[in-house]
């Protein structure tokens, strides 16, 4: 790293700032309930067809969560190899769906989702499902 006294104003000498999509599969943005600014929340990759699934690991009590409750409305960053493109989508929380099973039913859909699965229910403590309906 180049020391700050090297460092133009600019921070030109730096790489480029990675997002955080770039280590994630998958991102979800929903709108703050209280900033209105954009919020970012790396998710593994849930995507079935014109559906994306997320279990959220602290249920109503994530950020995430709440965002949704007040707009519906949301945006994910979803990785296709090399590229990645943003979709926009409509989240429904599902309160009455069963979050383990989701999750053994996305395991045996998704490719490499059983180990994000397995942290999820390792540090989850009110487990919810969330279904996003993807525009087409």
């Amino acid at each position: 790293m180049i020391p700050r006294a090297l460092r133009g104003p600019e921070g030109a000498a730096l790489p480029r700032k990675r997002e955080r999509s770039d280590f994630f599969r998958s991102l979800l943005e929903t709108i703050g309930r209280k900033s209105g600014k954009p919020r970012r929340t790396p998710v593994g990759n849930g995507r079935i067809g014109s559906q994306f699934w997320i279990v959220a690991e602290h249920g109503k009590k994530a950020g995430y969560i709440l965002n949704i409750e007040r707009n519906p409305r949301v945006r994910l960053k979803l990785r296709d190899g090399f590229r990645a493109r943003w979709h926009t989508g409509t989240a429904h929380l599902l309160s009455d769906d069963d979050p383990r099973e989701r999750q053994r039913w996305l395991a045996g859909q998704v490719r490499g989702s059983a180990k994000n699965a397995a942290a999820v229910r390792l540090f989850g403590t009110q487990l919810l499902t969330v279904r996003i309906d993807l525009d087409t």
